[in-house]
């Protein structure tokens, strides 16, 4: 017995070792130090709160965040109430307008859009802004509200040290070839679709 676990511990010890200069390798390749672009896309539940979940990250280093929502708006959500209430280092703007499939007036959504998008463009310029979050910003593109070549421009030109979140389902394959980090969340199940209602603090 004794012999068997001491065999299983010098057999762990082997492969933490490995493990780690793996993640030493990685760690000491990656040389470049610039802002990143990151698209969550996907189906699934998650793709905004984690771009709220970088959001955090970026206050506990006391930089200063740009939020604009597009899409969202018409309801309270608590990631707005609480960056409204606690973090003024954040500037947090929404289209307002709420889902598209509820307003059914595309010129209204469009103007909304290109309203948004000239406060997001304005973060975008400005290198004080050390994150940005584009949330739902790939239906704006689905949708052609706004012009792709246009946002493309802006997101590749932005100051070299700001980084940049787009959330959304789709917006095309433009978006994923010129981010940096691409994550696909894929719905597994739903609460939602077994009749459970949305949860206040956990879906909204």
């Amino acid at each position: 017995m004794t012999d068997d676990k001491a065999t299983k511990d010098s057999s762990h010890k082997t492969k933490m070792q490995k493990l780690k200069e793996n993640v030493d390798s990685s760690i000491a390749a990656a040389d470049t130090e610039r802002g990143v672009m990151i698209l969550l896309t996907g189906n699934g539940k998650g793709k905004s709160s984690s771009a709220f979940g970088m959001v955090m990250r970026a206050l506990g280093y006391g930089y200063k965040v740009g939020v604009v929502q597009f899409i969202k708006g018409a309801q309270l959500s608590g990631e707005e109430m609480y960056v409204r209430d606690h973090c003024p280092q954040v500037r947090f703007e929404q289209m307002g307008t709420g889902f598209t499939w509820d307003t059914q007036d595309r010129s209204a959504d469009i103007a909304a859009a290109e309203k948004s998008w000239a406060v997001a463009e304005s973060m975008l310029k400005d290198e004080s802004y050390h994150l940005v979050v584009l949330d739902e910003l790939t239906y704006m593109l689905s949708f052609k509200y706004l012009d792709q070549e246009m946002i493309l421009s802006a997101l590749k030109n932005r100051p070299e040290t700001q980084s940049v979140v787009v959330t959304g389902r789709g917006g095309g394959s433009a978006l994923v070839d010129m981010a940096d980090t691409v994550s696909e969340i894929k719905e597994v199940k739903h609460a939602y679709n077994s009749g459970v209602m949305a949860r206040k603090g956990v879906d909204y």
